[in-house]
């Protein structure tokens, strides 16, 4: 049995999320980008998911006896890291310990909220100085800026905590590749923050949709982007500067870079790490491979005194078993237009996909209906994984001189549009943390949805792009750049 632990969240971020709810029961497992499949992780999905009824996993612990509480603590307690404590609070039988956070500010906002929830926690500036305190804890949430990342979670690991670190796993490879070996040597485990490969929708599309039913086809294209509207540099309350000697000792310049430290080189990947990286990583898991080459575009095209590039565009080529795939993503930070989602294309069908349910679609191509009104993807439908949706308005109005203009232009037929029955009862991060907390409790690594060597794979693939806009050339991958 687990004794009692505390993990740390590191990096508090300032993206406050509401309170996550319970957290919903998994799919089936997923075969590995190698195409193995991971032990029973995930329960099958019933019928009832089929029909819209809301998913719910089993209460951490559940099992495990009573009052089997995991000490937790928080290293990092700015927005990000906040948002994770909200999640974690809705989680039986997590019980934070501790804070660390170097500024006073996100000390005292974070210890509050956990008092506030019944959470006793000690509050510490050094990270060092909490894990030689608090000898109970179970695992550690990292939650600070990229470049430190290796430095707290390798720390964490060899005190003897399990980790779940926020991604990018960190703005060097070299620095990443350290975690996965810390991981190894110590036998604690660490879960990379690319929650998107415990959302259940995501799941739900890539096991049932593109691997077991293969609706789309053969996927030929993939698109993605974040776009988010202009936004001038995070502030800071004056009363809560942190003084020259502490950013110094801290390695910060000044607050603007403490604060805004995303934009910085030596802290962080830019937009196209800190956004991007969720939607590649969507790119190497649904198409089961790695890319053998990017080639990208981007520069300080807005925002003047700023390091990294504020666009970026960005274009992937995959060798998968069914033949070539080119994946474009684009990150922009002047314009919110349409938002953030994933496309996988193919010949029989597209899937767009998002953290946001409104923009998730699945689209069968017209061809597909038979001479007899009937769809090859109807009985998908009978099996809870698709629902049909009525013809939309526009469709509804198209007329018999609509079709004739479609054929003279050599247009395709509008597609049929379905839904995804899957419903999310939690926040974004809820069921990734719950995997982690899961897989921790029963002592088994291999239950992890990402695990260091899957974080390490996408960092390799994500921090190439900024590689390859400064050359302004295509660059090649190779198998080994990918292993540890």
């Amino acid at each position: 049995m687990i004794s009692k632990a505390l993990v740390p969240i590191a990096g508090l971020g300032t993206r406050m999320g509401s309170l996550c709810r319970a957290v919903p029961k998994a799919l089936l497992p997923l075969p590995d980008r190698r195409g193995n499949l991971k032990p029973i992780v995930h329960h099958i999905l019933s019928a009832a998911a089929g029909a819209g009824v809301m998913l719910s996993r089993p209460a951490a612990g559940e099992g495990t006896g009573k009052g089997d509480d995991l000490h937790v603590a928080i290293i990092g307690a700015g927005t990000q890291g906040r948002v994770l404590i909200n999640c974690c609070l809705k989680i039986p039988h997590v019980r934070f310990k501790a804070v660390c956070d170097i500024w006073s500010y996100s000390q005292r906002y974070a210890s509050r909220l956990l008092k506030k929830f019944g959470h006793e926690v000690e509050v510490y500036a050094d990270y060092r100085e909490m894990l030689s305190a608090q000898k109970d804890l179970d695992a550690v949430i990292v939650a600070t800026p990229d470049w430190m990342h290796a430095e707290h979670a390798i720390a964490c690991l060899k005190a003897g905590r399990h980790v779940y670190c926020e991604k990018e796993m960190s703005n060097s490879l070299a620095e990443a590749k350290r975690m996965v070996l810390a991981a190894r040597q110590t036998g604690k485990l660490l879960q990379i923050g690319h929650q998107r490969r415990s959302n259940p929708r995501y799941r739900h599309a890539a096991d049932r949709l593109i691997r077991e039913g293969k609706l789309l086809g053969r996927i030929t294209a993939a698109y993605g982007q974040w776009n988010r509207a202009k936004r001038g540099m995070l502030g800071w309350p004056k009363k809560y500067v942190l003084d020259g000697a502490t950013l110094k000792k801290y390695g910060y310049g000044s607050m603007e870079q403490f604060r805004n430290w995303r934009w910085f080189r030596k802290y962080g990947g830019g937009p196209i790490v800190d956004l991007g990286s969720h939607q590649i990583d969507v790119f190497n898991w649904f198409l089961g491979a790695n890319p053998k080459s990017v080639m990208a575009s981007g520069g300080v095209d807005y925002y003047a005194g700023r390091e990294w590039y504020d666009h970026v565009m960005a274009v992937y080529e995959f060798d998968t078993p069914p033949g070539v795939v080119r994946a474009f993503y684009q990150v922009l930070t002047t314009t919110s237009a349409r938002g953030y989602y994933e496309t996988f294309m193919g010949d029989e069908g597209t899937m767009q996909i998002s953290e946001d349910p409104r923009k998730c679609r699945v689209f069968a191509e017209a061809h597909l209906i038979g001479p007899d009104g009937t769809h090859p993807w109807d009985k998908w439908a009978q099996k809870g994984y698709l629902v049909k949706l009525e013809a939309e308005e526009e469709e509804k109005k198209k007329d018999d001189q609509t079709d004739a203009i479609l054929a003279m232009y050599g247009e395709s037929k509008p597609p049929i549009s379905w839904l995804m029955p899957v419903k999310v009862e939690s926040t974004f991060h809820g069921p990734h943390l719950q995997n982690f907390f899961d897989a921790v409790r029963k002592g088994k690594p291999e239950l992890l949805n990402c695990p260091a060597e899957v974080g390490y794979e996408t960092a390799a693939t994500v921090l190439r792009v900024n590689q390859a806009v400064e050359a302004a050339k295509r660059l090649d991958f190779k198998e080994s750049d990918f292993k540890v």
